[in-house]
């Protein structure tokens, strides 16, 4: 067996493994630390990792109410029965956050807000979570925090600066706040517009144009919360009504990507103490765990259709997001 021969097995066997392993296998020798920090085999390992769910992390903070800072944790999502293998992250450039702001998460990369000592200190980072690694992105133009009616910018990492983008053709009304985030698949961010009714607005980031799909006919003129997310590489969309009296989180997921008969409601659950809920993951088994807040209590809690999801540690909680291990560096996109 040639040495080409060899490398491509050793390759083949150490793309399989999770991130934290491979970081510690970069000791074993300089041949393996120069392999593992290759291109190449970091975008297999990705590849890999988006089709085994054992690679699926979710991403939560949670406040230390004597420090009144928010901590960073991850855990394993591999089935509704276990989360194992929570801990503590080493919070980027080793800030102790008032708050914490998570965006969107792509092929292992998290773009999060960081509150530093009070609400004029912020700090705008891309991040990997499984690394550490970080890089400080240069805050906009205009603020993240007002999305009706401002206009789009797009970052270019290679030279560090925003620049405005073309606005959408149409006068509509964009919904990105609170606990919803963006939604980025296929190529392209997806979030809620609203122009006499509600409808996805979607941005091809290499092309830069506008899109635009249909949302279900029942939720499409209604004037209730609407989110739009990602669960098992599809996009969906929920809503949070409050209708006479009765409060209801309905959840559709769209099987074939553009296609508006494709849309198909997963769930509707009534409970008069849910103020607002937005889902995270869809387990193997097809149960979909679901942020939400409690309308008396002011509580923030996860919860399947079941009930309570009591896996995850208690306390003062904020929206977590699921993401993918990767190597990827962010510094290797500037």
């Amino acid at each position: 067996m040639d040495v080409y021969s060899e490398e491509n097995i050793l390759v083949g066997i150490l793309s399989r493994l999770p991130v934290r392993s491979l970081l510690r296998f970069k000791c074993v020798s300089k041949f393996w630390g120069t392999l593992i920090d290759e291109p190449y085999f970091k975008m297999k390992n990705l590849t890999h990792a988006k089709k085994d769910k054992t690679f699926q992390k979710f991403l939560f903070y949670k406040l230390r109410p004597k420090k009144s800072i928010f901590s960073i944790y991850s855990c394993s999502v591999s089935s509704v029965q276990l989360v194992e293998d929570i801990r503590e992250l080493n919070c980027p450039l080793n800030i102790e956050p008032r708050h914490c702001i998570v965006y969107c998460c792509c092929d292992g990369l998290v773009i999060i807000k960081v509150y530093e000592n009070s609400v004029e200190r912020q700090i705008l980072l891309l991040w990997n979570p499984s690394t550490g690694e970080s890089i400080v992105l240069p805050n906009p133009e205009f603020p993240m925090d007002d999305h009706n009616r401002v206009p789009g910018e797009v970052l270019a990492l290679k030279s560090g600066s925003w620049r405005k983008i073309v606005e959408h053709p149409r006068d509509i009304c964009c919904m990105v706040h609170g606990m919803h985030s963006l939604a980025f698949i296929h190529g392209s961010f997806h979030w809620v517009g609203n122009s006499k009714r509600y409808f996805v607005v979607s941005f091809d980031i290499s092309h830069e144009v506008y899109g635009e799909i249909s949302l279900p006919e029942q939720i499409s003129l209604s004037s209730i919360n609407i989110g739009i997310s990602i669960l098992d590489g599809m996009l969906c969309a929920y809503t949070n009504a409050y209708i006479q009296g009765n409060r209801t989180f309905t959840l559709w997921v769209m099987n074939d990507y553009g296609l508006k008969e494709s849309w198909h409601r997963i769930f509707s659950i009534a409970d008069p103490d849910i103020c607002i809920a937005a889902p995270k993951y869809r387990f193997a088994d097809g149960e979909v765990l679901f942020w939400c807040l409690h309308c008396e209590s002011g509580e923030n809690a996860y919860r399947t259709e079941r009930g309570p999801f009591t896996l995850l540690p208690h306390g003062i909680l904020q929206n977590g997001f699921a993401f993918t291990e990767s190597l990827v560096s962010p510094r290797l996109l500037t």
